[in-house]
C-alpha cells in the first residue's frame, strides 16, 4: 500500500497549516467520517473533480468550501497514491437546548435569539457561532450594568453525534452608581442636573422613577433630557464634549462624569417660513407660536415642525420635509429661524384594507372610516378611522400603516390591523360583600352580533331581590348616514325589602324605540318613545309612599296599585376616548332626559348628566387619572286630578352604595330613610325614622380614580388587566319631603345634599373570555349613624 501523504495537517474552524504537495492527477475521491451528510452531498460542496490536476492551492480551496458547507468541525486531506482521502469530523447534532442561571433575559428572548443564529434542534452545532452569542450576551449584561456577568456555553457529547447545548448564566448584581459629576455647567447646579436624571446615586424612597442601577440605554436618555434641558432654555450652541464612566476595582459601583460646554443664551429674532407652500403661506404661518423676544426652546421648535407636518399631512402631502435652520448672529446673541418647507408629491390612497377582524365583518369596519379610497391621503382623517375602530369597543388594539405602492411614487395604501376583543359574552356574575352575602345574573349580550356591529342581547337575572328577563337589538347603521334604531322589551319583578329598600313589590313590563343620529365625528343625539306598566303591592306604609298614594287618589290601605306610564326620552352623548377598551385618555359625556307624556298615570321627568374624563401622567398611558361625576334630578310636574303636585314616584327614586355608584357602602343604602308616622299620641305624629333606605329625587356622584400598572402582569396581559386606587363621595336626597325633627337623623337627610359619604379602597379589573370581571376593596372614610359598610365586592359580567 502507497504511504499516505498528509496534504494539510489540519483544518479547524478554519485554521490550517498547509504542508509542501506536488501535483498529481485524481484517480478517485474517498471520504472517511461521513456519518450524517451523504457522499454526494460532501462531493458537491468540493471544487475537485476526479481528473483534475490539483495542487497546494487547490486543497486550500478544498478545505474551505467544506468549510462553508457548515457540516464540518474538523477536516484532513491525504494523498494515497493518486487517490484524494479527505478525514473528517462532523459537527455534533444538537439534541436539546436548556438555560441556568438567567432571570434578566427570558427563555423567550433566548431562543428567538438563538433561532435567528440557526442554533436549533437539529442543527448541526457551530462553536464559531456559540461563541459570538456568549459574547453578545455578556455585552448585553454589560450595558445593563452587570459587569461581573458571564455566560457560558457548555456542550455535553452523546451517542451517534449528538450534542446536549446547555448555557450557563451567572448574572451577579449590577453595579450601583456611585457619583454623577458635571464639568463646566455654570446656568444649571449640579443638583439641577442631577434632578432631571432618571438615573440617581442617592435614590428617595419615594422617587418611584429614579434608578440607583447602572444602564448603558437610561444614560443615553439622560444625555438626551439635558440636551433637551438646555436647548429649551436657549441654548443652541450647548454641547457635550465627554462622558466618562469608570468602574470601580469590584466591578460593583460606577462613576459618570460629563463635560459640558453650555455656550450662550439666544433669543429669537425672527421667525420665516420659506420653500414651496402651496398658497397657503396664511395657514401655515397661523401655526407659528413663537414671537420675536422669546428665549429660544428647541421643544417648540420641534411641536411647530410637527405641526406644519401634519397640515400637509392633511392635504395630502404624506412625507413633508420640515428643516429649521438658525441664522445666530453671535454679538446680539438672536437667532433667526428660517423653517424650510418641502411638500413633496401629493399623494393619493389606492387601497383600505383590513386583517386580524376574524368574526367582524369588513363593512363594519370600513364605515367607520373617513379616509376614502381614491382620494389623497389625508393624515388626519387616517388617524380619525383609528380612533373610531377604536371606540366601538370590538377591538383590544387597532395599528395603522401607511405603504407605499411599489412602482408608483404618488400612491399609497392603508392597512388596519385589528386584534378583537371579546364583544359579546356570557353575562353571568357573582356579587359577594361583607354585608349583602351573594347574588347572581346570567345572560347573553352581544354587541358585535354575527360581526354585523349590532347589538343583540337576551339578559335574565334572578337573586334574592329581582328577577328580570329583557331583549333588545340595536343596528348603529340603520341607513348609511349612521342613524341608528333599536328596540327593547322586558319583564321585572323586584322586591325592595331584599334590594336594602323599605319594603314594596314591583312587577313591571314595557317597551321602548330608540332612534340616534350623529351630529358630527363626536356628538350623537338619540331619541326614544316607551311604555311602562307599574304593578306595586306590599307597601309598607311610610310617609313617603303614603303621600304618593293620597295625591293619585288611592286608598292608604290599598295593597295594590297599578300605573301606566307613556314617556318620551332624549339624550346627548359625546365621545372622545382613545379607546373603547380600558381608554386612557379623552372623555365620555351623556345628558339625558325622560318625561312621560301628559295623561299618564304619573306625570314625573328625570334628568342625568354623567361625565368621565382621563387624564394621562406619562407617555406611554401606564399611568393615567380617571375622574368620574354624575348629577340626577327628577321630580313630578302638573297636578293629579285632586288638584294636588305631581311627585316623582318612590320607585324611580334615585339610590347610592354598592359597587356601580358608591364604593364601601352596601348597594342603595346611602341617602334618605323611610320615615313613619305614629299616631299613637292623637292627631299629631310622631316622627319614627328607621334604616330602611327610601331613595331621592336628586343624586350627585363623584369620584378620583388613579390607574396604575397591574404587578406582575406580564406584557402579553397588560392590556387585558386595569388596576387603580380610587376614591369615591356621593349623597342622595330629597327636595320635596319637607319633614323636620331635631331629634330625628334620618329626617335631616331628606333636605341637606351636604351630608355626603365618602370611601377610598383599590379596584382590579379583567376582561376574562366569559365577561368583564370586576373586583374591589374598599372602606368608608366619612359615614353616619346608620349607614352600612361594605368592604368587599367581587363581581363577574359588570364594569365601572
Amino acid at each position: 500500500m502507497a504511504m499516505k501523504k498528509l496534504l494539510v495537517a489540519s483544518m479547524l474552524l478554519g485554521s490550517s497549516v498547509a504542508q509542501s504537495a506536488e501535483q498529481f492527477v485524481v484517480d478517485d475521491i474517498r471520504f472517511e467520517g461521513l456519518q450524517r451528510v451523504t457522499l454526494g452531498a460532501a462531493l458537491l460542496q468540493m471544487p475537485v473533480r476526479v481528473g483534475d490536476t490539483i495542487e497546494q492551492k487547490d486543497v486550500s480551496e478544498l478545505i474551505q468550501s467544506l468549510f462553508a458547507s457548515g457540516n464540518f468541525e474538523d477536516i484532513k486531506v491525504f494523498r494515497d497514491g493518486d487517490v484524494l482521502l479527505i478525514k473528517v469530523q462532523e459537527r455534533p447534532t444538537i439534541a436539546s437546548i436548556t438555560f441556568s442561571g438567567n432571570k434578566a433575559i427570558k427563555e423567550e428572548q433566548l431562543k428567538e435569539n438563538l433561532d435567528a443564529s440557526r442554533i436549533q434542534v437539529g442543527e448541526s452545532l457551530d462553536r464559531t457561532t456559540l461563541s459570538k452569542i456568549e459574547k453578545g450576551l455578556e455585552d448585553f449584561y454589560y450595558s445593563v450594568g452587570k459587569y461581573n456577568a458571564s455566560v457560558q456555553a457548555v456542550v455535553t457529547p452523546l451517542p451517534r453525534n449528538r450534542a446536549d447545548l446547555k448555557f450557563v448564566f451567572t448574572e451577579g448584581v449590577s453595579a450601583q452608581i456611585q457619583q454623577i459629576n458635571f464639568v463646566g455647567n455654570e446656568v444649571f447646579s449640579d443638583e439641577d442636573l442631577r434632578d432631571k436624571f432618571n438615573l440617581q446615586a442617592d435614590v428617595p424612597w419615594w422617587n418611584f422613577f429614579a434608578d440607583k442601577k447602572y444602564q448603558k440605554q437610561v444614560l443615553a436618555g439622560d444625555l438626551e433630557t439635558l440636551r433637551s434641558l438646555y436647548l429649551n432654555n436657549g441654548y443652541l450652541k450647548y454641547r457635550l464634549d465627554a462622558t466618562q464612566v469608570a468602574i470601580s476595582p469590584d466591578k460593583k459601583g460606577v462613576y459618570i462624569t460629563l463635560d459640558i460646554d453650555e455656550g450662550d443664551q439666544y433669543s429669537i429674532k425672527d421667525v420665516q417660513i420659506r420653500g414651496e407652500l402651496l398658497g397657503k403661506r396664511d395657514e401655515l404661518e397661523q401655526l407659528v407660536t413663537i414671537e420675536g423676544g422669546d428665549i429660544y426652546n428647541g421643544a417648540k421648535v420641534t411641536a411647530l415642525e410637527e405641526a406644519l407636518k401634519r397640515k400637509l399631512g392633511e392635504l395630502g402631502y404624506a412625507y413633508p420635509q420640515v428643516n429649521t435652520i438658525p441664522d445666530y448672529d453671535d454679538d446680539s446673541q438672536q437667532v433667526s429661524l428660517i423653517v424650510n418647507v418641502e411638500p413633496g408629491k401629493r399623494i393619493y390612497v389606492r387601497n383600505i384594507s383590513f386583517s386580524g377582524n376574524t368574526s367582524t365583518k369588513d363593512e363594519v369596519l370600513r364605515r367607520e372610516m373617513r379616509q376614502m379610497e381614491g382620494s389623497w391621503l389625508n393624515s388626519r382623517m387616517v388617524e380619525r378611522g383609528k380612533e373610531r375602530l377604536s371606540r366601538t369597543g370590538f377591538f383590544e388594539t387597532v395599528d395603522v400603516q401607511t405603504v407605499r405602492v411599489p412602482g408608483s411614487d404618488d400612491e399609497v395604501d392603508i392597512k388596519y390591523t385589528v386584534k378583537e376583543a371579546n364583544a359579546g359574552n356570557i353575562n353571568f356574575g357573582i356579587g359577594y360583600g361583607t354585608e349583602s352575602g351573594i347574588s347572581f345574573q346570567a345572560g347573553i349580550q352581544q354587541d358585535n352580533f354575527l360581526g354585523t356591529g349590532n347589538r343583540f342581547g337576551i339578559n335574565a337575572m334572578m337573586n334574592d331581590y329581582q328577577k328580570n328577563v329583557s331583549l333588545e337589538y340595536r343596528d348603529p347603521y340603520f341607513t348609511l348616514d349612521g342613524i341608528s334604531l333599536g328596540g327593547k322589551v322586558y319583564y321585572n319583578e323586584f322586591e325592595a325589602s331584599d334590594a336594602n329598600i323599605s319594603d314594596y313589590t314591583n312587577q313591571s313590563y314595557g317597551a321602548s324605540l330608540t332612534w340616534g343620529f350623529p351630529f358630527d365625528e363626536l356628538n350623537f343625539f338619540e331619541f326614544g318613545v316607551g311604555y311602562d306598566h307599574n304593578k306595586i303591592s306590599n307597601t309598607q306604609e311610610y310617609y313617603q309612599i303614603e303621600k304618593f298614594k293620597r295625591i293619585h287618589g288611592f286608598n292608604i290601605g290599598d295593597n295594590v296599585i297599578e300605573l301606566d306610564d307613556f314617556n318620551w326620552s332624549v339624550s346627548w352623548t359625546r365621545n372622545n376616548l382613545n379607546r373603547g377598551y380600558f381608554p386612557t385618555a379623552g372623555s365620555h359625556q351623556r345628558a339625558s332626559f325622560r318625561m312621560t307624556v301628559p295623561g299618564s298615570d304619573a306625570q314625573f321627568f328625570k334628568a342625568q348628566y354623567d361625565v368621565r374624563q382621563y387624564y394621562p401622567l406619562t407617555k406611554d398611558h401606564d399611568f393615567s387619572l380617571l375622574l368620574r361625576g354624575r348629577l340626577g334630578y327628577g321630580n313630578g310636574y302638573g297636578t293629579t286630578d285632586n288638584g294636588s303636585d305631581q311627585l316623582l314616584p318612590f320607585y324611580e327614586n334615585y339610590y347610592a352604595g354598592g359597587f356601580s355608584t358608591l364604593r364601601g357602602f352596601r348597594s342603595n343604602t346611602v341617602g334618605p330613610k323611610a320615615i313613619y308616622l305614629d299616631y299613637s299620641g292623637g292627631n299629631n305624629p310622631n316622627l319614627i325614622g328607621t334604616d330602611d333606605a327610601a331613595g331621592g329625587n336628586a343624586v350627585a356622584l363623584a369620584s378620583v380614580e388613579l390607574i396604575v400598572p397591574t404587578p406582575l402582569a406580564s406584557d402579553e396581559v397588560r392590556n387585558q388587566i386595569r388596576t387603580s386606587v380610587f376614591v369615591d363621595a356621593g349623597s342622595v336626597w330629597d327636595t320635596e319631603y319637607d319633614l323636620y325633627d331635631t331629634d330625628a337623623r334620618y329626617i335631616q337627610d331628606y333636605s341637606d345634599p351636604s351630608l355626603i359619604r365618602a370611601s377610598y379602597g383599590a379596584a382590579l379589573q379583567w376582561m376574562s373570555p366569559m365577561g368583564p370581571l370586576v373586583f374591589s376593596v374598599a372602606k368608608p372614610i366619612k359615614k353616619y349613624e346608620g349607614d352600612d359598610e361594605e368592604f368587599f365586592t367581587f363581581t363577574i359580567g359588570r364594569t365601572f
